[in-house]
C-alpha cells in the first residue's frame, strides 16, 4: 500500500471512530447531589405532615397513635433513586439517541443544578439543535462545578458548531488543565472535533 493511501485510510478510520468514542463519553457514574439528603428529609416531613393533618381531622383516633415517631429520612434511598433515574436517562440519550425522552427523564429527577445532569441536558439540547438551551445548561453545569471537564469538552463542541474555533481551543486548554494531561477522553474528543471540524 502506498504511504498516501495508508495515511488517507487512517484519517478516514479516525473520523469514523471518533463519534463512537464520544457517543458514550458522558459519565454513567455521576456524583450524587448533596440535595438527595434534603429531598429524602422533605419527603419524610411531607409524609409526617400528611399524617398529622389526617389525625387532626379524625378526632376519634386514639392519642397513643398520635405519638408515633416520624421515620428517619432514607438518605441511601434518595441517592439510589437519583442514580437509577440518571442511568435510565443516560441510556435514553447515549444508547437510544432519544434526546427528548432523556431530557424529560433528567428534568424529572429534580436535580438540575447537578453538574452531570446539567451537562447531559446541554448535550441533549445541542443534539436537537437547540443551541441557546444547550448553552444555558452548559453554563449552569459550570456554575455548579467550574472544573467539570466533560462540560468544557461539550461546550467546546458547541463553539465549533457555531464556527468559533478560537473559543473551542480555549476550552480545550481548560480541559487539559483540569485533566492534567492530553490523554483524558474529554480532551481527546474535543481535540478530534476541532481537528476534523466534526462535532458529536
Amino acid at each position: 500500500m502506498k504511504p498516501i493511501s495508508l495515511a488517507a485510510s487512517l484519517l478516514c478510520a479516525a473520523v469514523l471512530v471518533a463519534p463512537n468514542v464520544a457517543a458514550g463519553m458522558g459519565t454513567d457514574e455521576p456524583t450524587p447531589p448533596p440535595a438527595a439528603t434534603d429531598l429524602s428529609k422533605k419527603k419524610s416531613q411531607d409524609k409526617s405532615q400528611d399524617k398529622s393533618q389526617d389525625k387532626s381531622q379524625d378526632k376519634s383516633q386514639d392519642k397513643s397513635q398520635d405519638s408515633k415517631p416520624t421515620p428517619a429520612p432514607d438518605k441511601n434511598g434518595a441517592i439510589e433513586d437519583f442514580l437509577r433515574g440518571y442511568h435510565a436517562a443516560y441510556a435514553l440519550i447515549y444508547d437510544r439517541h432519544d434526546y427528548n425522552a432523556g431530557i424529560a427523564a433528567l428534568r424529572k429527577l429534580g436535580y438540575d443544578d447537578n453538574a452531570d445532569v446539567a451537562t447531559l441536558l446541554g448535550y441533549s439540547n445541542r443534539k436537537l439543535g437547540r443551541y441557546d438551551d444547550a448553552k444555558f445548561w452548559y453554563e449552569r453545569a459550570l456554575a455548579t462545578d467550574p472544573n467539570h471537564a466533560l462540560t468544557w469538552s461539550y461546550y467546546g463542541m458547541w463553539q465549533i458548531g457555531r464556527g468559533d474555533l478560537r473559543k473551542a481551543n480555549e476550552y480545550l486548554d481548560k480541559v487539559q488543565v483540569i485533566c492534567g494531561n492530553t490523554e483524558c477522553r474529554e480532551y481527546r474528543a474535543l481535540k478530534d472535533a476541532i481537528d476534523s471540524n466534526v462535532t458529536y
